[in-house]
């Protein structure tokens, strides 16, 4: 106890019982000691002081009470953060185990693990032996001895063969004192050897089948707690499963080489022949049951292997895995252009050879040339692709590109880092004119449909007085009566990328999109329109590359309400933008008083209910005065006892109304943001009666 908890102790010592003030210290004495985690023998530090300072009999039993009470509360916490600390580490060994695929490195894993948490001198495993109907040691962990490490257990022999018995933890302080177990001479000469006194058994278990036994032993007399029983039973859990999945990969790993083995032998000579024939089924049936890109992606993945991308027009990935761009790439292929040369068919080596020369995919070895961008290397592949009507190699990626007249219309990246024969060039260059297809039906459909939603969306904004404007909204799916969330978006470029998703996601919610200069304005069906911003302003700005943000408005009803809603929408984007919040998304209640200044209407109401409406609900429903506590706290600067003297109350009356108002408004009711929008609605509050 340091000098001024000593003076505190003194300061409020009377010879009389405590009062409120005098405990009020004390039990901040002992606070202090519990948030700097003192040893126990400082608790008696206050208690020292005080029966110096002469304290009364009553007051120091009070005292002695609060420091029982403060010891009590540091043993708890104490063991909270010792099991906290316990399951931390158990969790962190499910994630090792679960990473290891290795059958011995998950058993030494397992022990290792286990002399860690339980902090004994030694771990070890013993795995049934279904053939000899016994266990035998599998693993140890600190062991010294030859003969223990080569020790067998017969069931119900000693403590592990009675825990693999029993399926039953079992632990003794001393296994030589100990007569629950059947003793055998082979047995404790092993352990005495190697000096082990109190051990941990717990069984391995899958189901109801024991497959072993994990143990944690110390060569000392050393009682186990019920909490490191459970504790290792939850490691013993988790290894159990551990060692199934190991050992089943490695069957399954087994089977799958002899299978593939058979598989390669028997179906080498017709594999590309049917790879093609499944390919152009598919993607057929792809195209007449209106499948998309991913769609022929998957199958292309599927049939050839690898991973592929799809690129746009401009070398955006719109399908696939976009690391393909990311890095450097080595652009030399003579291994490869020779391996594939070599396993063809002489009648294809002569085509295989042509494309290599043509494409300049195969520069002379050693030419020294360093690697160059991987996005920019794809490009020029992409334009070889083009120009030459074909694939074309870039290190390990195959090319192709497809245009229409001189316009690009996508290129698909396969990443594959095994042989390719001619017929699987002819399956991606299929693939590549299929997907070009595809976006240019969606492209025009886009087109189509965007332009009737835009000039829908343009009139209700502009011209909401039109007849037949609802209509015209149910012809294109949109129920105007419903309630819908007008949300502006200020993106800074890419207009026409910004248009075109707006258009998608229209179509794809039953809502309108429009372009007006330099925004982009959507109606989408919903009644929330802050979260509706905020996802609107996250996905674009994903699209375009850039920061886009968004206000919203609403909700709105009825063609009359939108052109509304769309100036409220148009305010919140300004206000964000002018705050500093490019590429967020709110709508005026979000905004707080931000939002009474630019919302429509100014809808004091709805913000004195958002923001003080619980604590005044409950006024009403109790006749408490928690409104004007908070008005005369804030009032005095956050003061408890210039708030108590204020209201004249108590200061603890004060706390726990203060508390209470926490539980109706929420912890961060003091953050300096809050605390600004409550005074302000308590202004509004008192202003409005």
């Amino acid at each position: 106890m340091n000098d001024e908890g000593r003076s505190r102790v003194r300061a409020t010592s009377p010879r009389r019982a405590a009062s409120p003030t005098t405990r009020v210290a004390i039990n901040t004495v002992f606070l202090e000691l519990l948030a700097r985690e003192a040893s126990a023998v400082e608790f008696e530090g206050p208690v020292l002081a005080a029966r110096s300072a002469g304290i009364g009999a009553e007051a120091l039993a009070e005292l002695e009470e609060a420091k029982l009470t403060a010891l009590k509360v540091r043993a708890l916490l104490r063991r909270r953060a010792k099991r906290e600390a316990e399951l931390s580490a158990l969790f962190d060994t499910a994630g090792d185990l679960a990473g290891l695929r290795d059958l011995d490195a998950v058993l030494e894993a397992i022990v290792h693990r286990a002399r860690q948490l339980l902090g004994t001198d030694a771990a070890y495993m013993t795995l049934h032996d279904p053939e000899r109907g016994d266990t035998w040691m599998r693993v140890t962990d600190g062991s010294v001895s030859a003969k223990f490490r080569a020790l067998r257990l017969p069931m119900g022999a000693g403590l592990g063969g009675l825990v693999a018995q029993t399926a039953t933890p079992y632990s003794t302080a001393d296994y030589f004192a100990d007569a629950r177990f059947r003793h055998k001479t082979d047995i404790d000469d092993a352990v005495l050897e190697e000096g082990l006194v109190a051990i941990l058994g717990v069984p391995l278990k899958l189901g109801t089948r024991v497959i072993g036994v994990l143990f944690a032993a110390n060569r000392s007399v050393r009682p186990f707690t019920q909490d490191e029983v459970v504790l290792l039973g939850s490691l013993a859990a988790h290894a159990a499963v551990a060692i199934d999945n190991a050992r089943l990969l490695q069957e399954t790993r087994n089977a799958l080489e002899e299978l593939s083995e058979a598989s390669r032998q028997v179906n080498a000579h017709s594999q590309a022949v049917e790879r093609a024939a499944l390919a152009h089924d598919r993607m057929t049936g792809l195209v007449l049951r209106g499948g998309g890109v991913e769609d022929v992606a998957a199958v292309v993945t599927e049939v050839l292997g690898g991973s592929l991308t799809v690129l746009d027009d401009a070398g955006r990935p719109i399908a696939g895995d976009a690391s393909v761009l990311e890095g450097t790439l080595d652009e030399e292929t003579p291994d490869r252009a020779e391996s594939e040369q070599r396993s063809a068919p002489r009648s294809t080596q002569r085509s295989a050879r042509k494309p290599a020369r043509r494409s300049g995919a195969g520069r002379k070895e050693g030419s020294g040339q360093p690697p160059r961008k991987a996005a920019d290397v794809i490009a020029d592949a992409a334009r070889s692709s083009r120009a030459l009507g074909r694939t074309v190699w870039r290190g390990n990626l195959l090319v192709a590109s497809v245009d229409v007249g001189a316009e690009p219309l996508c290129t698909l990246v396969l990443r594959n880092g095994g042989q390719m024969s001619d017929a699987d060039h002819r399956i991606l260059e299929r693939a590549a004119l299929v997907t070009a297809l595809l976006l240019l039906f969606r492209r025009t459909v886009a087109e189509a449909e965007g332009r009737v939603r835009g000039e829908l969306l343009d009139d209700l904004i502009s011209r909401p007085e039109l007849d037949g404007l609802a209509d015209r909204a149910r012809r294109v799916g949109v129920n105007l009566d419903a309630d819908h969330v007008v949300v502006v978006v200020r993106h800074g470029g890419g207009r026409e990328r910004a248009a075109f998703w707006a258009s998608s996601q229209a179509a794809l919610h039953h809502g309108l999109a429009a372009q007006r200069g330099d925004e982009v304005v959507l109606l989408l069906p919903g009644d929330r329109p802050g979260p509706l911003a905020k996802r609107v302003a996250t996905e674009l700005s994903a699209s375009l590359g850039h920061p886009a943000t968004a206000g919203a408005g609403g909700p709105v009803r009825g063609a009359a309400e939108v052109a509304a809603g769309h100036r409220e929408a148009q305010r919140c984007a300004d206000a964000l933008v002018a705050l500093g919040r490019a590429g967020d998304g709110a709508d005026a209640r979000e905004l707080g008083f931000v939002g009474l200044l630019v919302g429509e209407g100014r809808d004091i109401g709805a913000f004195l209910t958002s923001t003080l409406g619980p604590v005044i609900d409950y006024d009403a429903r109790k006749g408490t005065a928690l409104v004007r506590t908070l008005t005369a706290y804030f009032g005095v600067g956050g003061s408890l006892s210039r708030t108590s003297e204020t209201l004249h109350i108590h200061v603890n009356t004060v706390t726990q109304r203060l508390d209470r108002i926490g539980q109706l408004l929420g912890d961060d009711w003091q953050a300096p943001d809050r605390a600004l929008e409550i005074q302000l609605a308590l202004r509004l509050h008192r202003l409005s009666g």
